[in-house]
């Protein structure tokens, strides 16, 4: 049988765009384990959804985002998120904002947001920040010095930090390309864990004394995650 050009072109172009559309959705929760008893098949975008008849405003609403944060805590910092624990009508919507507080010298830890990027504008203060690319790139450090109406971003995944370099308090607010982008503090992940990781890893991870890994893993490492 013969066949056209023509045929071959659409052929082609339907299997690329049929491939385009063919993958799987970025994951909402740190983990889905497969079941094969609905009855237990508990999440749906990580939320069940509500019948849309019964939908009001207020599932869209949060307030209080006008409130200072309580800064009084071992790293000067606090989040206060607006994402879907908060705002049931997130859900599925694929974006969410935190407003962050600062104390003078207050800082926001390497931490990472598996789950989505991280765009950031400073309402007051003066900030220094950061993220570090992927090994692949070297793992080269890009900071630059905030001031008042700058917008930075903070791609997916990789790590980043705020300090306030300035002598009052600062304000940021940052949206999020996820319903629930997730947090990963990378000092609290690594020395308190639960169990601990074990010391032979760090150790040889870190190239340092076991004395040093038994220090960190007896510290408090304090959540600034509201």
């Amino acid at each position: 049988m013969k066949v056209s050009r023509e045929l071959v072109v659409f052929l082609v172009m339907g299997l690329a765009v049929g491939s385009a559309f063919a993958y799987d959705p970025s994951p909402l929760q740190d983990v889905c384990v497969a079941i094969n008893d609905p009855v237990n098949g508990v999440f749906v975008n990580g939320k069940f959804c509500l019948d849309p008849n019964k939908v009001t405003a207020d599932h869209f609403l949060a307030r209080g985002f006008n409130v200072p944060g309580n800064v009084s805590n071992p790293l000067g910092s606090v989040v206060t998120a607006a994402d879907v624990q908060k705002i049931p009508g997130l859900n599925t919507l694929g974006i969410s904002l935190v407003r962050i507080d600062y104390a003078p010298y207050g800082l926001n830890p390497p931490h990472t947001h598996p789950r989505g990027t991280e765009i950031l504008v400073v309402l007051e203060g003066t900030l220094y920040v950061g993220f570090v690319t992927s090994n692949q790139l070297g793992n080269k450090l890009i900071t630059k010095v905030l001031y008042p109406g700058d917008v930075f971003v903070f791609p997916i995944g990789l790590i980043h930090f705020q300090l306030n370099v300035g002598k009052t308090n600062a304000v940021a607010f940052a949206g999020l390309s996820s319903q629930n982008a997730g947090v990963i503090t990378i000092s609290k992940s690594l020395f308190g864990s639960t169990p601990p990781i074990s010391v032979d890893v760090l150790t040889k991870a870190f190239q340092v004394d076991k004395n040093v890994i038994d220090y960190l893993q007896e510290q408090f490492w304090y959540d600034n995650n509201n």
